[in-house]
């Protein structure tokens, strides 16, 4: 007998007949979100905050305090002998330092206020750091609705600055003359911005003026 491998038996398995696939389900469309409307609180903005919510968490954020002044135009430019312009000044104490290189500072005014509608004429401008000592100066240019202030600077001392021609205080901590550089809106404020062109610190007694809490400060 000749021996040899046997084949293996492998039965035959029938093919099931294919599921027939039913067509996909279109897919149902996402609705789009709804916008939700900003929150609004009363006596406030959208956004939430209220205004004495925000002027009480401000107030927290002492500051010290600064007179921003500045020179009208004379009234005839022309005329060597025509009256010089009018002297400005505004108490601030949102002033701080934006750039050592080059030098510049930004104060914030008031839009549509007497010192926002000259410095949008007038380049030129000073700042004087008011020492503690000096309280009834920053009371005096923080008044609203005064039509001169000519009677302001009367029995102030002051001294004219070489570059801007506006006052700087006596016995201010220091002082600097400012050409604006960039005007910047700012909501109902307007933020001007200027190149320091001289500073000097004519006084090194005493302590700063401050702001805290709604009221004028000193230190310690």
């Amino acid at each position: 007998m000749r021996r040899g491998t046997a084949d293996a038996y492998v039965p035959h398995v029938p093919t099931p007949p294919a599921t027939p696939v039913s067509p996909a389900t279109p897919a149902t469309p996402v609705a789009s979100a709804t916008p939700v409307a900003p929150v609004s609180v009363p006596g406030g903005h959208p956004g939430g905050v209220s205004n004495d919510d925000f002027r009480a968490a401000m107030s927290r954020l002492a500051s010290g305090v600064v007179l921003v002044t500045a020179q009208e135009a004379s009234l005839d430019p022309d005329d060597p002998h025509a009256p010089g312009g009018e002297d400005v000044g505004m108490t601030a104490t949102s002033f701080l330092s934006v750039s050592l290189d080059p030098p510049l500072v930004m104060v914030s005014v008031r839009e549509g206020s007497r010192m926002d509608d000259l410095l949008a004429e007038q380049p030129l401008w000073a700042v004087s750091v008011l020492a503690e000592s000096q309280r009834h100066i920053a009371g005096r240019f923080a008044m609203k609705g005064r039509i001169s202030d000519r009677l302001l600077f009367a029995d102030i001392p002051y001294v004219r600055g070489q570059a801007s021609g506006a006052p700087l205080v006596g016995g201010a901590l220091a002082t600097l003359e400012c050409r604006t550089e960039q005007r910047v809106p700012a909501g109902d404020h307007t933020l001007v911005i200027g190149r320091v062109l001289t500073s000097t610190t004519p006084s090194a007694d005493g302590g700063p003026l401050a702001y805290f809490r709604g009221r004028y400060r000193q230190l310690g």
